[in-house]
């Protein structure tokens, strides 16, 4: 069993595993984007609500909570830690549907959060034991297929069945299916040697005073998570908010807009992910700057796209135009996370990675969702209907604001790789 993470097959089904995990992860995380529209007429709420129940209410635990676990699974068994995260995540999505109220639904969108904080920083550090240090960027980035794969099913699957039968059903039923396959988890993945394919197996594991040590000289570390969390600000905002956009600008029905939306974060995704893990992998072997560089010039170039989609008044333009900043907006994940596993002893790549998700997403998560919906309400007796349209448009604007910090990110990383 020790060398099981050496043998290729068994470590593509692993990775196979954490993606199909992470989709769930995904699936639950965003399905809310677009049952806002049942949901909002169903109990009442106003776009400033919404912000709050797919944003912060999702957030707060889940960054709160991400660090401890994460230091948890730098000395405990990984797999047993992501298989109770994922059943407690999708138990409560199971319960979102159960919601007769606003704070109901805020309480149990945070026992999602609650959940999924023990979901991503121990998969991150069981890919970087699976995998050598020439293939973790793209490793890393087939894993973060997870998220537009499973953005679009939860938006497509949530439009189906809430459009055949209501936004409650669609909720039990991913929920279910994430329950279901919680034990299938633990029982085919291994928990793999930690630090094994970096020859440091041997090291003591790392103690908070440590790997505060270790951070806080690590200059790279923070401007990247600041960078990310800028870009997740966009990002998240954008994908929570544009399946509303779709059916008050567009007039599309519910389940049209599912389709449209899901497929393109499903094809404009893939292609952007994969696109940054294999540029980042390429260009950092010789130049480790590349891997904050990469996502820089991307991020930088999905602006001009996102005002002309989103200024468009034809559908199908709109449609074509989204592909393109959709990928840009993703090029990030695979080399930034590469990158955060490389500046960090193995001992410390979990709870490394839980607080720059503390970052990204308290932030990103938290701030960006909410500040679209409040800008709509904002904008909404000057603007009508068109509100949220504007609000999106001016959400892309830290886009921008990430580019720069990558930038800055990039001078600091050649100087803290770990060796």
């Amino acid at each position: 069993m020790k060398n099981l993470h050496r043998k290729k097959g068994y470590r593509l089904y692993v990775l196979g595993m954490l993606v199909v995990v992470y989709k769930f992860n995904f699936i639950d995380r965003q399905i809310v984007g677009i049952l806002a529209v049942p949901i909002k007429a169903d109990l009442g709420l106003s776009d400033t609500q919404l912000g709050l129940m797919g944003g912060l209410a999702f957030a707060l635990f889940y960054t709160a909570l991400g660090i401890p676990v994460a230091f948890w699974a730098d000395r405990a068994n990984r797999t047993w830690i992501m298989t109770l995260a994922l059943a407690i995540w999708s138990a409560m999505t199971a319960a979102c549907g159960l919601a007769q109220n606003f704070w109901q639904l805020f309480l149990a969108r945070v026992g999602v959060g609650v959940g999924e904080a023990g979901g991503v920083a121990p998969a991150y550090s069981l890919i970087a034991d699976y995998f050598p240090s020439r293939q973790r960027g793209r490793a890393l980035s087939a894993y973060s297929f997870g998220i537009p794969v499973g953005s679009a099913l939860g938006i497509v699957l949530g439009g189906v069945l809430a459009s055949q039968v209501d936004w409650r059903f669609a909720f039990f039923v991913v929920g279910l299916a994430g329950l279901l396959l919680a034990p299938v988890f633990k029982l085919t993945v291994r928990e793999p040697l930690r630090g094994g394919l970096d020859k440091d197996a041997d090291l003591p594991a790392a103690t908070w005073r440590s790997i505060a040590e270790k951070l806080v000289i690590k200059r790279s570390f923070w401007l990247m998570s600041l960078a990310a969390a800028a870009a997740s600000m966009a990002g998240y905002g954008l994908f929570f908010w544009l399946p509303s956009f779709f059916v008050r600008s567009f007039g599309l029905s519910l389940m049209a807009a599912s389709f449209y939306f899901g497929g393109i974060l499903l094809v404009g995704g893939l292609a952007g992910i994969w696109l940054g893990g294999s540029l980042g992998d390429r260009f950092g072997a010789a130049r480790r700057s590349a891997y904050a560089l990469v996502p820089a010039c991307a991020l930088a170039a999905t602006v001009p796209f996102y005002a002309a989609a989103l200024l468009s008044s034809s559908l199908m333009l709109t449609c074509l135009l989204l592909l393109v900043p959709t990928a840009l907006g993703l090029t990030w994940l695979g080399p930034v996370i590469s990158a955060i596993q490389h500046i960090v002893p193995p001992t410390m790549r979990a709870t490394a990675s839980a607080v720059f998700l503390f970052i990204v997403n308290l932030i990103g998560i938290g701030v960006g969702t909410l500040v679209i919906g409040a800008l709509s309400d904002y904008l909404q007796a000057r603007y009508g209907q068109e509100a949220l349209r504007f609000a999106i448009l001016a959400g892309t604007g830290f886009y921008l604001l990430a580019a720069a910090l990558f930038v800055l990110g990039a001078r600091q990383l050649e100087r803290d790789w770990e060796a």
